[in-house]
């Protein structure tokens, strides 16, 4: 097998740079919503199970998404056309999302509306999003991986940060912040717009700058015959792949377990809890309630700033297990502290450590993973690997309004939940035995 050959920088930036504008959609998701259906109408008790839809999209599209990708080789590149039409349909359902309340429906028909568009928008996202982390494992050495997945984490942050700004910049400009009982406002819509612009350009960019290896090259890069005729190609099932995974796959898919949980309940219960703890409300109609919902864009900017710098530190840990049980301990502190803390500002600190954990898991997974298994099944590997991230918020999803009357219905519980969730991640981190199957093969 031959030995991947170093990439410039600017080759590592350019694979990724796509995923720029792909996390401002998922940031704009993310943020905004909690607050959406909490404004069409949705009863706190019920807004867990708006959130059961992305991750159920996202496990049953990126295992077939890498799947196919695996077996496509065509002019255009092998990753790169499910890249281009996972973020052409993110555009159109995302002009059409947030108007979800403006097109005269009634209560229920709106939301019925909003959680159609939400199933379509997270479908096209986790289209979008995977062939970005199949192809860092496809074109980049053992050596250089913790790098590219870093300038991943560096770019999914900064794109983050666009997205959780967007309402509060254009609210400052001018742009109305309130709107009609049951409608969104338009400084969330607007956001949205812009949001769908910036991907379609940035996903061109990563279209137009990245160039895929051709099947004969792949197949001598990752120590495989390529057959180009397909016609005798043994074809391993994903249920064959998934039984015969190294063990990393499923001690690190523990660790992702405690860690989507929490992450699923942050972004659930966020906007009610600070609403609630900070601003004194719990009216999803009040301009109070609106104005908490702008400044948890501006606490999951901090997050994403948090995790900018956190992720340029830890490669200096000598240990990724290390970094990856430092940074989530951080986490969970910082999701705890939301209790004892009345000030909006000084919120900041703990979403700064929550930013720690973040970068983490945006890393370390992935680069521990695609250490370990070799190239000729590695978007299928990575598909399945998604389950860790969407069986977990499923699960948390479907129990969350349980959970939440078991707290005693106080939303702001729910992030004290969450920083439990990570500290018990960061325990399983040790039981995490790294292999490297580039060293294997040689």
């Amino acid at each position: 097998m031959r030995a991947k050959p170093d990439l410039s920088f600017w080759k590592l930036w350019n694979l990724s740079f796509g995923f720029f504008g792909v996390q401002i959609a998922y940031a704009l998701q993310s943020a905004n919503i909690s607050r959406i259906f909490a404004t069409l109408g949705a009863d706190p008790h019920n807004l867990s199970y708006f959130w059961i839809l992305p991750p159920l999209m996202g496990i049953i599209v990126q295992p077939i998404i890498g799947s196919l990708s695996d077996r496509t080789w065509c002019r255009f590149g092998r990753r790169l056309p499910y890249l281009i039409l996972g973020a052409l349909i993110a555009v159109i359902v995302m002009c059409l999302l947030p108007n979800a309340g403006s097109f005269g429906f009634t209560v229920s028909a709106a939301m019925i509306f909003g959680f159609i568009a939400l199933m379509f928008l997270d479908t096209s996202i986790n289209m979008a999003m995977q062939p970005f982390k199949m192809l860092v494992g496809d074109q980049v050495n053992e050596k250089q991986k913790g790098l590219a997945y870093s300038i991943q984490s560096f770019l999914c942050n900064a794109g983050s940060l666009v997205g959780y700004l967007a309402p509060i910049i254009f609210t400052a400009i001018g742009i109305s912040n309130i709107a009609p009982k049951g409608q969104v406002p338009d400084s969330v819509t607007y956001a949205f717009y812009v949001g769908a612009a910036i991907l379609i350009l940035c996903v061109i960019y990563t279209f137009v700058t990245v160039k895929e290896m051709p099947p004969k090259e792949y197949a001598e890069f990752h120590g495989f015959e390529a057959d180009a005729n397909k016609d005798n190609e043994k074809k391993e099932s994903m249920l064959s792949l998934l039984i015969n995974a190294p063990k990393v796959f499923w001690t690190v898919g523990l660790v992702q377990f405690f860690c989507w949980c929490a992450f699923m309940y942050m972004w659930t219960y966020t906007n009610g809890a600070i609403a609630d703890t900070v601003w004194g409300t719990t009216d999803t109609s009040s301009a109070a309630y609106q104005e908490a919902g702008n400044w948890v864009g501006v606490l999951f900017a901090v997050q994403a700033v948090g995790s900018v710098i956190w992720a340029t530190i830890i490669p200096r840990f000598k240990s990724y297990k290390m970094a990856y049980f430092v940074s989530l301990v951080l986490g969970g502190i910082g999701f705890i502290s939301t209790m004892f803390i009345h000030d909006q500002y000084m919120l900041f600190v703990s979403y700064i450590l929550i930013g720690c954990a973040w970068a983490a898991m945006l890393a370390l997974p992935f680069t521990i993973l695609t250490n370990s298994i070799s190239g000729k099944n590695m978007g299928t590997y990575l598909g399945l690997f998604n389950g860790t991230i969407c069986l977990p918020q499923i699960i948390a999803a479907s129990i969350g309004g349980i959970l939440l009357s078991l707290v005693g219905g106080a939303q702001v519980n729910m992030l004290v939940l969450a920083g439990i969730l990570l500290i018990l991640g960061a325990a399983s981190v040790f039981i995490i035995k790294e292999t490297s199957a580039e060293k294997a093969d040689k």
